[in-house]
């Protein structure tokens, strides 16, 4: 904060008043004197001196007072604003908290730490580098892959082969192993083929490229567009690609218990996508309107929904999950409406039946009347964006060096750092009782007393990002305990 500080500077006696005398002088701007002549390096000097002394004493004052007039209940960040019709609400849902949902709350502390440019800018700049060495050593493989592949090629090969879009993905899945898999992949314009490669690495300095979903040309195993065949417009950050798991008998066996493989897209290079773009003509079509009408369908739910899990995402997402998992007898994944309905109640969640029989219609994709619970969450709740949750796998793949897809809590306990929460800098907590707090919470959404599974934690953060606005509010919240 800039003080504005009249005629102090050229006062020497001002810099042995007290503190309070100090503030007092600041507010009587009236008796300064006029036409004073500039002051002297050594007065420069010593007004530099208090000014940075006037600086830390408002940022402790301010540090105490904010901690005696914040809600007891929870620590937000003055950028995370909540929308005018939760404030009004307010009160009522104080008075639903639990105690687990104030622990959780603490996490949200982590916002308001003041945002270090430069060193998100170094760390910035170390992660592009990374993921653009990675990115060539895989677009090398792909083409010396596809080149040893044919028996004659000539530079018009090659340039067939240049002409195409390189996307990351990930899987979406409760699986820790399959979730954090790096992938890599390319649709080519010449033929609308895709292919898909894992990236691997060991160590520091040793790695692997190996294909993941051998060249070809791919169609949507489900939704509305099933059956036809993928083109350029279905190639965007959150767009999901869908493959039938018995096509690709080299899938890891882990995949292949599933009818189907989801793959969500993360990341696109957009300067070569919007260059394709501009070179080639996809009509709309029918199906384009339908999608825009399902997307209003489901986001209407999402608002009435995301209303009554403000601040107690984290406790009703976590239970809702372990819930559905255990109605779920056959671990199919899948569920009847009947199920997810009993399931919504039991947390409180209130849809009307109309909004649930539309979402359902647009949802609902298997033979019996079932559908993908996992699916149907992400949908009717909604999630968090993908830059969001690139972090969030960033800080449990941090966490499961032994890639196993699972972390014992210990693990957790151990890499948990609270020292840089707020309230730990201000006295108010100690570092064990944030520590304590966040393990506590967390320990609910596991299904396992001794061990956290990616999904669990993947929803832990889920529910806490209900709750957040602002992205960058969210990434201090991950990164900062964490460490990455």
């Amino acid at each position: 904060m800039d003080l504005e500080v009249k005629g102090i500077a050229a006062s020497p006696t001002s810099q042995a008043q007290p503190f309070s005398g100090r503030k007092k002088l600041l507010q009587e701007q009236d008796i300064t004197p006029e036409n004073l002549p500039a002051p002297t390096s050594k007065y420069k000097l010593k007004y530099q001196q208090y000014e940075t002394e006037m600086k830390e004493g408002y940022k402790q004052y301010s540090q105490r007072n904010a901690e005696k007039t914040k809600s007891k209940i929870m620590q937000q960040s003055p950028r995370n604003k909540i929308d005018d019709k939760c404030v009004q609400g307010e009160e009522a849902l104080i008075d639903t908290l639990t105690t687990l949902d104030r622990k959780a709350l603490l996490q949200q502390g982590y916002a308001e730490i003041p945002y270090n440019a430069q060193r998100s800018t170094r760390r910035s700049d170390a992660e592009i580098v990374a993921a653009e060495r990675k990115k060539q050593t895989v677009a090398e493989q792909v083409i010396t892959d596809h080149l040893s592949r044919i028996r004659t090629h000539s530079t018009l090969t090659e340039n067939m082969l240049s002409h195409k879009v390189q996307f990351d993905g990930r899987i979406i899945s409760r699986n820790g192993r399959d979730a954090c898999r790096e992938l890599i992949g390319f649709f080519f314009i010449h033929d609308q083929s895709l292919t898909i490669y894992e990236y691997r690495q060991f160590g520091k300095n040793r790695t692997n490229v190996l294909p993941f979903i051998q060249k070809n040309i791919y169609s949507h195993q489900c939704g509305r567009r099933k059956g036809k065949q993928y083109q350029l417009g279905d190639f965007y950050v959150g767009g999901n690609l869908t493959f039938l798991s018995s096509d690709h008998p080299r899938l890891p066996e882990s995949i292949k218990e599933n009818k189907l493989l989801i793959l969500r897209i993360t990341n696109i290079d957009q300067i070569a996508l919007y260059s394709l773009k501009t070179d080639s003509v996809e009509h709309e079509d029918d199906i384009t309107s339908q999608e825009a009408n399902d997307r209003l369908v489901l986001e209407a739910v999402q608002d009435v929904l995301k209303e009554q899990l403000l601040k107690r995402g984290v406790r009703i997402l976590t239970g809702l999950g372990k819930y559905l998992k255990q109605l779920d007898k056959e671990g199919t994944g899948l569920l009847d409406k009947a199920a997810v309905k009993q399931a919504l109640q039991e947390f409180h969640l209130q849809v009307s039946e109309d909004a649930l029989e539309s979402a359902w219609q647009v949802l609902e994709g298997h033979a019996g009347g079932k559908a993908d619970y996992g699916e149907f969450t992400r949908a009717v709740i909604g999630e968090m964006n993908e830059y969001r949750k690139s972090f969030v796998r960033k800080a449990f793949m941090k966490l499961d060096f032994n890639k196993t897809g699972c972390v014992p809590l210990t693990d957790i306990r151990k890499c948990y750092c609270a020292k840089k929460h707020p309230q730990v800098i201000s006295g108010h907590s100690t570092e064990e009782e944030i520590k304590l707090s966040f393990l506590e919470t967390l320990k609910g959404a596991c299904s396992k007393s001794d061990e956290v599974s990616y999904g669990e934690f993947e929803d832990y953060y889920e529910g806490l990002s209900i709750g957040i606005v602002n992205d960058e509010d969210f990434v201090n919240i991950v990164r900062t305990p964490w460490g990455i």
